[in-house]
């Protein structure tokens, strides 16, 4: 922990074993990745994979984002899973359950673009890399992956039920926690589809 990640709004929440910001990526898809480009904040969403002590990202050789990023742009990448909400008797004590994690630092592209592209598929629909016919030079050409080191992070955890304050104890209003969860449905295949082939497995 460094000043830059020491959380300080309900600091209690902090979690600082590296099991936790392992848990928290490798069951994100998407992380939010926002950098500063000629004083302007920029943040968008972009799938991701932690690979070992790095946490990958792609997108086109065209984007903005990716330019600065790969010429050593400062960035701050989040992920957040939303777990439930919680329901106080008040409006001001009414919260969210959540894990989140932040990672400061900067990005470089990855030494093996080909393997950043197969860790990447691989974790959001695993044994896809081996079916798919393999990426052209074109595509490649087109597209970077990078790595954002895993040296500087912090993680934040909310699981509490409601925290309500004595006096409205009384109330008669239903106070607990509604869980949120993220489920992936049945595969829809494409209008085109040739063959008939079984959907991926989903994990």
């Amino acid at each position: 922990m460094t000043d830059r990640t020491r959380i300080r709004r309900l600091p209690e929440k902090t979690r600082t074993d590296r099991a936790a910001l392992d848990e928290v990526l490798d069951s994100a898809l998407v992380a939010h990745v926002a950098i500063v480009d000629d004083g302007q904040p920029y943040a968008l969403p972009m799938a991701c994979a932690r690979d070992g002590e790095r946490l990958l990202v792609h997108g086109s050789t065209g984007s903005r984002l990716m330019r600065a990023m790969a010429a050593g742009a400062a960035v701050c990448v989040t992920v957040t899973h939303l777990d439930g909400l919680v329901l106080a008797r008040s409006a001001f004590n009414s919260s969210m359950q959540y894990r989140s994690a932040m990672i400061l630092g900067s990005a470089r592209p990855v030494a093996d673009q080909l393997e950043g592209l197969r860790v990447l598929t691989e974790h959001l629909i695993p044994g896809r890399w081996d079916i798919l016919r393999a990426p052209t030079a074109k595509e490649l050409a087109a597209t970077m992956v990078l790595e954002i080191p895993l040296t500087q992070w912090s993680v934040k955890i909310s699981d509490s039920p409601p925290e309500d304050e004595p006096e409205d104890l009384d109330a008669a209003v239903w106070a607990g926690v509604i869980p949120l969860t993220v489920n992936r449905g049945a595969a829809v295949p494409a209008p085109d589809l040739r063959f008939d082939l079984p959907a991926p497995d989903q994990p």
